[in-house]
């Protein structure tokens, strides 16, 4: 096939809308409206017995179709993330291409679950499954009209961020250079408090301030400032600049919205940076996601996103060791198998490795990575008693040679049948950059998405989605969740997560993968089928 046949059925395929036709969801001008049956199971213990009772609430759902003209603005914007993050767009919006020394490159979004994953949406005649776009089941934002601003305390301008990051190959750089170098960040707010020393060499573009009271203002007014020039409809603020260390959580002080408020004013030396930014993007009504391990969200910060109704979500992207590692525990606790030893090592060389390598700034990464089993572990009361938990080691270094290319070399060790030992040992190289970049683009637009969903029920009017989004946690290592809330880290139901809720926007079913319409007996599904067909065509004449 030709590259222009190729290109052509790319295109077809990246086109392809889905339309449901069903009693169960209606398409106007403004929005998707759809009805479902959301069912609840609710396990009583009583004795020696635990007595299951199915409930089924009825939901509505409302999805804005209107995709309003969103900016995205980056904490860390001169960073690695954030220069490969913008390179990507600018690449795959031109269509650049470039030469390496194994032939012509051009630009993809392997890595995005909403630009290159697909959803089973049904079967066809012969019974095959249908698979769409992610990205087609609702409207979603298009990464080429995508707006950019930021912060960095490094002025560097992004085409010579993208130099200094060693990301992406050479030719490709001298192709993005000029559109780069028009992007410059603006001053952000710098505190040798929360992030390691060595990164005040950087540090020649922070924002002038006495008191946090300011800086908090000057982002704002930031904010103000990208979404006016830009006649923007909204802005999502995302944090990837350095890991800060933990903030301490204290009563009186950012334990409320109200104490919070009061100690910026009162310049209290343990409100962070990140916090600052976090308070600023909700008093501007922007989503605030938080990609750094950093625990940004204290008390005070929830309840104040609570209380402005303004979405938040985090803690810390889940690119390469933690996403196979909530996948490969999962599948060990799962299939009866006790893990008993997690030992993850990593090393790297880009300035995220540099700042990690810090003790206070690796203690906020090593807890965001330790925590990511104690759901899977908690499932299983057959082969892990009540409190017990597997050993589990993170270490990472720097190693200033290997530079964006991070090695991760993982062990698990788990006991099976008649007390044997199993072992699996798993190296990993990767781009550190290249895998967090699409994880951005994700974060942005499933979260503009999110924003537009409404949900009622007989009893309720419609209201937006919680202020904290779970549904983000596929993308993020330490989910927060709303309080009493259980934390889900099991990539397969965090994924299911988001496909399931994009499917009740279109009034279908979430996937139970049962496939019985396979392993009926001939008459039966045949008898189905047709009763199926009736309905349908019933709808389609209503």
């Amino acid at each position: 096939m030709s590259t222009a046949a190729c290109d052509k059925t790319k295109k077809s395929v990246d086109n392809i809308m889905v339309h449901v036709e069903s009693p169960n969801v209606q398409y106007s001008e403004q929005y998707i409206e759809s009805t479902i049956e959301y069912p609840i199971n609710y396990a009583i213990s009583e004795k020696d017995t635990i007595v299951i009772k199915p409930t089924i609430t009825k939901l509505k759902i409302r999805t804005k179709k209107v995709v309003p003209k969103t900016g995205l603005m980056l904490v860390g914007l001169g960073g690695n993330n954030g220069s490969t993050l913008v390179a990507g767009i600018i690449a795959n919006k031109y269509g650049y291409t470039w030469e390496t020394k194994s032939g012509v490159k051009s630009p993809n979004w392997f890595g995005s679950i909403t630009q290159s994953s697909t959803v089973r949406v049904g079967m066809d005649s012969t019974g095959k499954d249908v698979y769409v776009p992610l990205k087609n089941l609702v409207p979603m934002i298009n990464p080429n009209d995508i707006e950019i601003d930021g912060w960095d305390i490094s002025g560097m301008d992004l085409g010579q961020a993208m130099k200094r990051a060693e990301v992406l190959d050479i030719d490709l750089q001298k192709k993005l250079m000029k559109k780069m170098s028009e992007i410059i960040p603006r001053p952000s707010i710098f505190n040798p408090e929360f992030i390691a020393a060595n990164q005040s060499t950087r540090a020649d573009n922070v924002i002038k301030m006495e008191k946090k009271s300011e800086a908090l203002d000057q982002i704002r007014t930031d904010i103000r400032d990208f979404k006016k020039c830009k006649e923007l409809d909204q802005v999502i603020v995302l944090w990837t600049a350095n890991t800060e260390r933990f903030s301490e959580e204290i009563e009186g002080l950012n334990d409320t919205s109200d104490n919070l408020l009061r100690s910026i004013c009162k310049n209290e030396s343990e409100i962070s940076p990140s916090t600052l930014f976090a308070v600023a993007s909700i008093l501007e009504g922007c989503t605030y996601i938080n990609g750094s391990p950093s625990n940004t969200f204290v008390k005070g910060v929830v309840e104040l996103a609570e209380k402005w109704c303004v979405h938040i979500a985090g803690d810390d992207f889940k690119s390469g060791q933690t996403k196979l590692k909530s996948v490969l525990v999962d599948f060990l606790v799962t299939a009866g198998i006790k893990p008993v030893s997690i030992v993850s090592y990593n090393h790297l060389g880009n300035n995220d490795g540099y700042n990690l390598s810090a003790p206070q700034q690796f203690r906020s990464k090593e807890i965001s990575k330790s925590n990511v089993v104690d759901d899977m572990v908690k499932s299983n009361n057959i082969i892990f008693k009540p409190n017990e938990k597997p050993d589990h080691c993170v270490v990472i270094k720097y190693v200033p040679y290997v530079k964006d290319s991070k090695r991760a070399l993982d062990e698990y060790t788990s006991e099976i049948f008649m007390n044997g030992i199993n072992t699996l040992a798993i190296h990993n190289t990767c781009e550190d950059s290249l895998l967090a970049a699409p994880l951005i683009l994700d974060l942005f637009i499933l979260a503009d998405v999110f924003n537009r969903i409404e949900i009622a029920s007989d009893k309720s009017d419609y209201t937006p989605l919680h202020p904290i989004f779970t549904a983000l946690s596929y993308l993020l290592k330490a989910p927060v969740v709303p309080k009493g809330a259980p934390i889900v880290n099991s990539l397969f139901r965090q994924r299911a997560c988001i496909e399931n809720i994009l499917r009740a926007c279109l009034g279908l079913p979430a996937e139970n993968n049962m496939s019985l319409e396979h392993m009926l007996p001939a008459k039966v599904f045949v008898d189905f089928e047709k009763d199926q067909k009736k309905q349908t065509c019933k709808t389609c004449q209503n």
